[in-house]
């Protein structure tokens, strides 16, 4: 069986308007620098930059 506890969820927030829209999982150990993404935005209605929240 796997190891758990190395995988956690994180919270994307847009970059524009604040609003947190996605969930992805990431593993904590091997990526110590924060998730960034281009996703779409409902709120803005195009793709722009989602980072992890604090």
């Amino acid at each position: 069986m796997a190891k758990v506890g190395n995988r956690q969820n994180k919270t994307l927030v847009c970059t524009v308007c604040g609003k947190e829209g996605y969930r992805k999982s990431k593993n904590v150990k091997n990526t110590t620098d924060r998730l960034e993404l281009n996703k779409y935005c409902s709120n803005c209605r195009k793709h722009t930059t989602h980072k992890e929240k604090k």
